[in-house]
């Protein structure tokens, strides 16, 4: 059993406790269900930068990346370095968040969030928009096509864009679908825990225009950003780059300013 798998398990076991625990008509009662989402697709195609920054405490691949700050400060510091938007991970046994952490950083900025879990369930979709999450993140390497189809409808209809991630060329083609905003092309290798920005190159051409291309992993400086946009990215997810640092904001302000150059 790969990481992958066990992270599923283990979410399906979460997911079936929380339902027991709280309703979709309690989640329905939330007060964000009511705010207008901003879209993180319309804020890449019209950024310069296209940087998306992650709040992590840790992963499996690195253990702990830095669990001593405070999410609202991190989310200020973010919005402040001028980030497209923020993501935000939520899952609490293998990377140390929680929904807590949306909820606090959706209380401290007003730019598009993007809730990076492991949803295998509408469920998840509706806990995403009441926690005040504008994005949800799908896995292909965990979804079939009929659950990518359901849940990325399910969002839609709730106002939320998709980013879909995908791994090779297989997830890609099971994935493309007029429900989707964003494509996501992850540079690491799930199984082993590699990174190779080859990955994103290779599938960018398989990629339709009316996606928002996004690449994610292993992205640490701007010579990689320059290397990806002529192949049509506009979107680059950065988490432990930032994170790793005792000031993430001023991290990202620091690499912001100087893409822009």
């Amino acid at each position: 059993m790969n990481i992958l798998d066990k992270i599923v398990a283990d979410k399906r076991k979460e997911v079936d406790l929380k339902k027991s625990l709280i309703t979709v008509q309690q989640l329905e009662q939330s007060v964000l269900m009511e705010r207008t989402s901003i879209s993180l697709a319309s804020e890449l195609k019209n950024s310069a930068t296209g940087i998306i920054a992650e709040h992590k405490r840790r992963s499996p691949s690195k253990s702990v990346i830095n669990q001593g700050l405070n999410v609202q400060d991190v989310a200020k510091g973010y919005a402040e370095a001028g980030v497209c938007g923020m993501s935000v991970l939520t899952d609490g046994k293998y990377f140390g968040g929680s929904l807590d952490d949306l909820l606090l950083a959706r209380a401290s900025v007003n730019i598009p969030l993007l809730r990076k879990e492991f949803i295998i369930d509408e469920y998840q979709i509706v806990e995403a928009r009441a926690y005040g999450a504008d994005v949800i993140l799908l896995i292909a390497a965990i979804l079939s096509r009929d659950e990518i189809k359901s849940l990325s409808e399910t969002a839609k209809s709730l106002g939320l864009d998709v980013l879909l991630e995908v791994h090779n060329e297989e997830e890609l083609q099971k994935s493309i679908m007029p429900s989707l905003d964003m494509l996501g092309v992850n540079n690491r290798n799930l199984k082993t825990f590699e990174v190779s920005l080859d990955i994103s190159k290779s599938l960018s051409e398989q990629i339709p225009d009316d996606f928002v291309k996004v690449s994610e992993s292993g992205i640490s400086t701007i010579e990689a950003i320059k290397e990806l946009r002529p192949y049509g990215y506009q979107g680059f997810l950065i988490g432990e780059n930032f994170m790793k640092t005792d000031d993430p904001g001023e991290s990202a302000k620091k690499f912001i300013d100087e893409l822009k150059k």
